[in-house]
């Protein structure tokens, strides 16, 4: 399996009192190679565990490998942003559904149900892993 790592997800395989660590764990598992991600997750992440040197483990580990940079892929943004502005997301959210749209063998590995109603290539569903009830 072939993934794209979201915050949420990279916050609960890290912290032990997560309610979602235990999934978060079994995930990782599953991927034989680094998940794919962004600065903005990752920025994201570090903000929320209160530790940058614990992200760059992450990467150093292999877990995640950074695959994006905004720099290539502005228009596209652009009309992410705009199309879908009245759900407000985040850099981070608009920089993995771009991911997805030039990964398509690739699934969202997420926490947020917002991915649900995100869609690349207009109008494609984004193949997600997220815990049940999700």
């Amino acid at each position: 399996m072939r993934g794209i790592a979201d915050t949420g997800f990279l916050v609960a395989f890290v912290s032990l009192n997560d309610r979602h660590h235990e999934w978060a764990v079994s995930v990782a598992k599953e991927f034989a190679e680094p998940l794919l991600t962004c600065e903005a997750v990752l920025s994201e992440t570090a903000f929320h565990l209160g530790s940058c040197s614990t992200v760059l483990k992450l990467i150093n580990q292999q877990l995640v490998t950074l695959a994006f940079d905004c720099n290539d892929h502005l228009p596209q943004l652009e009309a992410l942003a705009k199309r879908y502005a009245d759900r407000k997301p985040d850099l981070a959210d608009l920089c993995l559904i771009r991911l997805s749209e030039i990964n398509l063998k690739h699934s969202i590995v997420t926490i947020d149900g917002d991915f649900r109603f995100y869609r690349r290539n207009k109008r494609e569903a984004i193949p997600l892993v997220c815990p049940l009830g999700r």
